[in-house]
């Protein structure tokens, strides 16, 4: 239900359920979760992909389970989706959610809690929750740091799909491309990100997520500690007498 490889110092990950339009259920967050768990300690870890396998990257929760949840299951369930947001989060490189086809309810949760997001042309996004008569939880609480209060509001009380488009003028995707180049546009943004410092890359994603976190002195004074502690081992020196020719 989950396939991960790594190759390269790129880890891709695929939901790998596409009979069920890639639904979530307890069995597939626990497996994704524990892929993401697995990755932390990887040393040589770059980059993660993060897509789906079939016509959608993701469908949201699989209704059947909910459909058999109550009082008590439920924030069991919902804490396996926080598990998962969780575990994107805090992985040290980053995460690019590859999307295609639907990206709906938990699933849109997850591709918010990736650091970018690339859309095929035509994909459809929404948070339809109250139209099942469960409010939007968990890393919905992305959303308005993502594309500001009053449209977060719209997709969550409205429960209605925006499309692609509408989805990149609102920040929710950082791109967008024509479906057949999906596969080619990932990789480019994947060579561009290996080829970063390995260290200033990790120290990138540490102060992405202060800076969305803590007050803004706070976040300048974590800056300039990691901007010192770039410096010690001589990395950017490097960098910067390397010939402009260089790969």
């Amino acid at each position: 239900m989950v396939e991960v490889t790594v190759e390269g110092g790129v880890a891709r990950i695929f939901l790998n359920r596409p009979q069920k339009v890639n639904a979530l259920d307890s069995a597939v967050l626990n497996e994704l979760s524990s892929s993401l768990q697995r990755l932390l300690p990887d040393a040589t870890l770059r980059v993660v992909v993060l897509a789906g396998r079939g016509r959608a990257f993701c469908g949201g929760a699989d209704v059947n389970e909910l459909k058999s949840l109550d009082a008590l299951t439920a924030p069991a369930f919902v804490t396996r989706i926080h598990r998962v947001c969780s575990a994107i989060r805090s992985l040290p490189v980053p995460v690019v959610a590859q999307l295609h086809g639907a990206v709906i309810g938990a699933g849109l949760e997850i591709a918010a809690s990736c650091d970018l997001r690339i859309a095929a042309e035509g994909t459809k996004f929404a948070m339809p929750e109250v139209r099942l008569a469960i409010p939007s939880v968990v890393e919905a609480a992305l959303l308005p740091r993502l594309v500001g209060s009053g449209r977060a509001a719209w997709l969550v009380l409205t429960g209605e799909a925006i499309d692609a488009e509408r989805a990149y003028e609102w920040g929710l995707v950082e791109a967008l491309c024509d479906e057949t180049e999906l596969d080619h546009h990932i990789a480019h943004l994947v060579d561009g990100l290996v080829a970063a410092d390995r260290t200033a890359l990790r120290m990138q994603k540490e102060l992405l997520q202060q800076w969305e976190e803590q007050p803004l002195a706070a976040c300048i004074d974590a800056s300039i500690e990691r901007f010192a502690e770039a410096h010690a081992n001589g990395a950017p020196l490097a960098r910067v007498a390397r010939p402009r020719s260089a790969s």
